[in-house]
């Protein structure tokens, strides 16, 4: 089969990887891919929102699936368009696809299909959400609707930040047409958790939990960033909780979609607050979480490609996954700077020796290569993971691959996974 890997991270490097394990593959290219994902597949420079160029180019080569890895090319309407062709595509539809293009519209799916969440009001005038906020006080959560490329959340301690947040998004036009309507939740406490499923419309199999590490610096301080590391599985969160979160978090939300004539098929990732009232969903992604399939991926047994096949097909309900008894560590090695502004082409060295380190993985994100030589070429530059059977041991693992790189304007956080429980 021939596979087409849309992105150019290190989530989309770790699926390149996985999927060139399987014995059903006969090619594999990654649009527009990274130097990792060169040496296990042929990159393709095609931007992952030039649609008609990625549905041209799966017609041509003849690919029979495509892969996409981040939302945007989902919720532009990726899937639809290679619909009339007959390729199948392990994604949803736009309509679909809005569970994460739109915030409120994942708010009503939660509301209609009894779904526990925040509670949370809409907005899209400026006095009428500052009245909210002065009434209900802080700390309350600002989220723009639309797709902000991570900067759409504002979690106000204070009233004045959730004041700065509303008028910077509503009539400051922070975000454009992103930030137009925002959604007013209130604020959850407990740890968060990431919970993936691959679904085909009406039934879904458990793709496994991580704990994702948002912050830039150590215990959990600084700014958000896209994140800076994942455990997997998450401490605290066992096999048969997350099992259960299926029943709570996506079997509801794939009846309430295909109820509504827009049925779900891909990977749907719910971003969970374990609170001391259960869990309660964050937010629904339509895709893989990044750094979380690096945390993934390496602990899966099975052949991930006739799994992704089976939800296209609408197969799942007789199929299932084997995942090692392992537990995987993955730490994000990122630009000095970020997720502030930061300098691109520092070199890297030590790749190989680090990829050498027993039970460690290194997956490219930022990378570029400069006269043969790899350098930075993005915030989030590497993905660094280990294995093991316990989290020491995983994390053990990591930090030696880490230890090996020679990067010195490289930064990282050094807690990854060092949580033993969740309360």
């Amino acid at each position: 089969m021939k596979v087409l890997v849309v992105g150019s991270g290190g989530r989309e490097h770790a699926l390149a990887w996985a999927l060139s394990n399987s014995p059903l593959l006969t090619k594999l290219y990654v649009a527009p891919g990274n130097p990792g994902t060169a040496t296990l597949a042929e990159n393709v420079p095609i931007g992952v929102l030039d649609i008609p160029a990625l549905v041209d180019f799966a017609v041509a080569h003849g690919i029979d699936l495509v892969v996409p890895g981040p939302e945007a090319p989902l919720v532009a309407g990726l899937a639809d368009a290679l619909a009339p062709t007959g390729i199948r595509c392990c994604g949803p539809k736009a309509a679909a696809a809005a569970l994460e293009g739109s915030k409120s519209f994942a708010k009503d799916i939660c509301d209609a299909a009894g779904i526990p969440t925040a509670r949370w009001e809409r907005f899209s005038d400026a006095a009428t959400a500052l009245d909210f906020v002065a009434r209900r006080g802080a700390p309350i959560v600002i989220k723009a609707d639309g797709l902000a490329a991570g900067k759409g959340v504002t979690v106000a301690a204070t009233e004045a930040e959730a004041n700065a947040a509303i008028t910077a998004l509503l009539t400051e036009n922070a975000l454009g047409d992103a930030g137009a309507t925002i959604v007013i939740e209130e604020c959850l406490t407990g740890e968060e958790v990431s919970l993936f499923a691959l679904c085909d419309g009406t039934a879904c199999i458990l793709l496994g939990a991580a704990q994702d590490h948002k912050r830039i610096g150590e215990n959990d301080t600084g700014p958000n960033t896209g994140g800076m590391g994942a455990i997997s599985p998450p401490p605290g969160f066992p096999p048969d909780a997350q099992e259960a979160a299926l029943d709570l978090f996506i079997r509801p939300a794939l009846r309430e979609m295909a109820e509504r004539g827009t049925p779900y098929t891909g990977i749907l990732f719910a971003g969970l607050m374990l609170t001391p009232d259960g869990p309660k969903l964050i937010e629904y992604n339509v895709r893989f979480g990044d750094p979380e399939t690096q945390a993934l991926l390496p602990r899966l047994q099975s052949d991930l490609l006739p799994a992704l096949l089976a939800a296209c097909d609408g197969e799942l309900a007789q199929f299932s996954l084997s995942w090692l008894d392992l537990t995987c560590v993955s730490v994000v090695v990122a630009e000095r700077g970020y997720p502030g502004a930061y300098a691109k082409g520092s070199p890297i060295g030590g790749i190989d020796r680090a990829a050498a380190v027993p039970h460690a993985a290194i997956f490219h994100a930022g990378t570029d290569l400069r006269d043969g030589h790899l350098v930075s070429a993005g915030g989030r530059v590497l993905t660094v993971c280990g294995t093991g059977p316990t989290a020491t041991a995983a994390r053990a693992a990591a930090y030696a691959a880490v230890a090996a790189l020679d990067y010195p304007s490289g930064v990282y956080r050094r807690d990854i996974g060092k949580k033993d429980v969740l309360f």
